[in-house]
């Protein structure tokens, strides 16, 4: 695990777990959302966004954290692991809600300064459709990687503490026996 790309729905902890996957690791996170947003939730335009995920991308090692359907491919095709996080809606839209109550006023860690923490009807309801709107076409995505690389798909908070204590207990050696049945090894 050297380029592993995080995905999921809002809420689903995808900044969580690719901070302690990096961590248990050692490997750089890039949280995407603290790229792509500018002060005052300014969008940063497409061609330099692309730019942007072409070279982390070429990185040597990372862990990258984020949605943006759009360009999902780049990271797709770059990375080694794939971890899709899966997680129940009431799950999502909960740790959404939480974070705005905790953030109130204030940026979160993976985000930019000026990126105050909000909230609105549009956003709850992105999150509430995320399974029948994006999962579809994340999960086709993901199959034209499960031949070619490690695809993890995490379905509850206590898959993804198993997966983290399976990496967090990896021999130095770089063994990487993660087989079960929510997980396709190359």
């Amino acid at each position: 695990m050297q380029k592993v790309t995080v995905i999921g729905s809002p809420g689903s902890g995808k900044s969580v777990l690719s901070r302690r996957i990096g961590e248990c690791l050692g490997l750089p996170v890039v949280h995407l959302d603290s790229h792509y947003w500018q002060t005052g939730w300014t969008p940063t335009p497409n061609k330099e966004w692309d730019e942007f995920l072409k070279e982390a991308s070429e990185r040597e090692k990372w862990i990258i954290d984020g949605n943006y359907t759009r360009t999902l491919d780049i990271r797709l095709r770059a990375a080694d692991t794939i971890v899709f996080l899966d997680m129940p809606r009431m799950l999502c839209l909960y740790r959404v809600f939480k974070r705005r109550i905790m953030y109130h006023g204030k940026t979160r860690p993976d985000l930019n300064e000026g990126c105050e923490e909000k909230l609105n009807a549009g956003f709850a309801v992105w999150v509430w459709n995320y399974k029948k709107n994006t999962r579809p076409k994340v999960l086709e995505a993901l199959k034209r990687y499960t031949d070619t690389k490690e695809v993890v798909i995490l379905r509850s908070r206590k898959e993804a503490a198993e997966f983290l204590n399976r990496i967090h207990t990896l021999q130095p050696t770089g063994s990487h026996d993660l087989t079960q049945s929510n997980i396709r090894k190359k």
